[in-house]
């Protein structure tokens, strides 16, 4: 999956967060998205992600050189990110159920194997609004790392997590980013050292 941005921006009432971005994300490379607070790494991560739409330019999305509609960009990304929620009424495993109507996960795994790897099969039944902040993030990475989808974004992944849960995350980042293009927005090298490439919002703007 190859990602392009032509001269886009995104602004908030007058204040343009980034403006005139001319950037290519290539197929199974690893991005970091740097920058002080209100920089727009966030901002940024989310119009890759399709949730909020550039003011101006574009954001294009390639497979094997056909470009892919706009409408559909969204199947070939999975997220996560501290402020994105999860229905708190349902259990991990009925979460995860629903969420694979919509995006199947890598090789059909199942959900209660999913669990079992991000360490939550003691709360797999539970309601997830009965959850620490740190398993709520295991369950967003959860999901964004077992969907099968190219490209994966990560917002500051490791917010709320203990030393298991970082050691837990940079696991996932070895055994499933292969052949996946991981854009990484965050400020803690501990969350991008992995990373190819680093993209400094500064220099960006």
């Amino acid at each position: 999956m190859r990602i392009l941005l032509t001269d886009a921006g995104k602004r908030y009432n007058r204040e343009w967060i980034f403006r005139h971005v001319n950037y290519e994300f290539l197929p199974g490379r690893t991005y970091a998205i740097t920058g002080p607070n209100g920089s727009g790494k966030s901002t940024l991560l989310q119009v890759l992600s399709g949730a909020i739409m550039a003011n101006e330019g574009r954001v294009s999305f390639f497979k094997a050189q056909a470009e892919i509609p706009a409408e559909m960009q969204f199947r070939e990304v999975s997220i996560c990110a501290p402020y994105l929620e999860v229905i708190e009424e349902m259990s991990a495993q009925e979460f995860l159920e629903f969420h694979s109507t919509f995006k199947p996960f890598l090789n059909n795994i199942l959900p209660r194997e999913i669990i079992r790897m991000v360490q939550l099969e003691h709360a797999a039944d539970k309601q997830i609004r009965y959850y620490s902040s740190g398993m709520k993030q295991r369950i967003k990475m959860a999901q964004a790392f077992f969907t099968e989808t190219p490209v994966v974004l990560l917002d500051e992944p490791c917010t709320n997590l203990d030393t298991d849960g970082i050691d837990l995350y940079l696991r996932l980042i070895k055994d499933y980013s292969l052949n996946r293009t991981i854009v990484v927005s965050s400020n803690d090298k501990t969350e991008y050292s992995f990373c190819e490439h680093l993209l400094d919002m500064k220099n960006l703007k």
